[in-house]
C-alpha cells in the first residue's frame, strides 16, 4: 500500500440526485480487510441499480460504499490479511457491493473472477452483476435445463443480453420481449430464438402461439406490477416464475387458484444484499461451469457505450433513456 496514492477519484454523490451531478470527487484510497482485495479498475459497469441509487431510491445494504458501482474489472494492487499472495497483480473482474466508479475499488477475494486473454478490460467490467444474476435467478432459482423454453423480459438489457448469451451455451430456448421492432431483431441477432415487440403485440398471446399452447418452463421478471399475472398465464404447468425486479411496480395480484392447479413457482431474489459468503459459492459454481466458456471466446458481454469515468452522468442519462443495447461501461484511463 506504501508505494500507492493516498487519494483517487470517485464518483460519490450526495442522493437523490441528476444525473448531471456525477462529476468525479477525489476520495481517499480503501484499504482492503481480512480477506479481500484492492483493484485498480480499469473499467466499472452500469448497471440499473446504480441509476436507483443516485435517485434516492435503491437503499445501500449495511457497510457498502457510498461509492456507485457494483461491478468492476482491473489489476490487484494490494492484499488483505489471509488473501492468497499468487494473487497480486492478476487481473480481475469483480462483483461488488458498491465502489466500482473508482480508479481503486476493494473486493472480496471471492468475488474475483480471473480476466482471460478472450476478454477486454471493459468487456470483463460488464459481466460480474449481469452473469451473477442470471445464473442465481434462470439457472438455480427457476432451475431452467437443457431442451427448456424461458422467457426474460427486457431481452436487451444487460440481463437479457446475458441470458441470451447463456441460453445458447446450455441449451436454452430464449423468448424475449422489448419496446421495439429494433430491439427485437437486435436481440434474434443475438440468438434469442424469439422476439416480441410488447408495444405492438400481446406477449401472453405470442407465447401461447410460439409453445403451441404449452407455455414457458421459467419466466425471469424485472417488472412487475400487472405483468406478473400475465406471467404466469405465460407459464406451462409446474412452471416457475422469478422476479428480480420491480421497474413496473411492487405490487400485484395473482390468481392463487391458478397457482395451485397448475402447481406454478413464484420466487425471486435481490443479489446485492446477500452475504460475501454466498456470493464466493456463487463464483466458485461460476468459475468451473461458466469460466470455460469465457476463457474460450463463446461468452461475452454485449457493449452498447463505453463513457470515461467523468462522463458518468451521460453514462446514466443513456441508461434512462432506455435506448441500449447490452451494456453500458465506464473507464478511468
Amino acid at each position: 500500500m506504501a508505494a500507492l496514492p493516498a487519494t483517487m477519484l470517485a464518483i460519490d454523490p450526495v442522493t437523490p440526485c441528476v444525473a448531471d451531478a456525477l462529476v468525479p470527487v477525489e476520495r481517499p484510497l480503501p484499504h482492503p480487510g481480512p480477506g479481500e482485495v484492492l483493484i485498480r479498475v480499469a473499467a466499472a459497469g452500469v448497471n440499473r441499480p446504480d441509476v436507483l441509487q443516485r435517485q434516492g431510491l435503491y437503499p445501500m445494504p449495511p457497510g457498502a460504499p457510498s461509492i456507485l458501482g457494483l461491478e468492476a474489472a482491473g489489476e490487484i494492487v494490494a492484499l488483505g490479511e489471509g488473501v492468497e499472495g499468487a494473487l497480486l497483480g492478476q487481473p480481475v473482474c469483480a462483483l461488488l457491493s458498491g465502489g466500482g466508479y473508482a480508479e481503486y475499488a476493494v473486493a472480496p477475494a471471492g468475488q474475483c473472477l480471473t480476466v482471460p486473454p478472450a476478454l477486454s478490460m471493459v468487456e470483463a467490467a460488464a459481466i460480474p452483476e449481469t452473469l451473477f444474476t442470471v445464473w442465481t435467478n434462470l439457472f438455480e432459482r427457476a432451475y431452467a435445463v437443457e431442451g427448456d423454453t424461458v422467457l426474460v423480459h427486457g431481452g436487451t438489457s444487460g440481463i437479457g443480453t446475458m441470458a441470451i448469451g447463456l441460453g445458447a451455451l446450455f441449451g436454452l430456448t430464449v423468448i424475449v420481449t422489448a419496446g421495439s421492432d429494433a430491439k427485437c431483431q437486435a436481440a434474434r441477432d443475438l440468438g434469442a430464438a424469439h422476439a416480441i415487440n410488447y408495444r405492438d403485440e400481446d406477449f401472453v398471446a405470442r407465447v401461447r402461439e410460439i409453445t403451441g399452447g404449452r407455455g414457458v418452463a421459467a419466466v425471469l421478471d424485472m417488472v412487475g406490477g400487472d405483468y406478473v399475472a400475465r406471467n404466469l398465464q405465460c407459464l406451462a404447468d409446474d412452471g416457475r416464475h422469478v422476479s428480480i425486479a420491480v421497474q413496473g411496480g411492487v405490487m400485484a395480484t395473482i390468481p392463487l387458484f391458478e397457482v395451485m392447479r397448475r402447481r406454478l413457482t413464484l420466487t425471486g431474489s435481490t443479489l446485492r444484499p446477500r452475504d460475501a459468503a454466498f456470493k464466493a459459492l456463487v463464483a466458485d459454481e461460476l468459475a468451473h461451469h461458466v469460466w470455460p466458456h469465457v476463457e474460450a471466446g463463446r461468452l461475452k458481454p454485449v457493449i452498447d457505450k463505453v463513457f470515461p469515468l467523468a462522463e458518468a452522468g451521460a453514462a446514466h442519462t443513456r441508461m434512462e433513456a432506455g435506448a441500449h443495447v447490452g451494456k453500458i461501461v465506464l473507464t478511468t484511463g
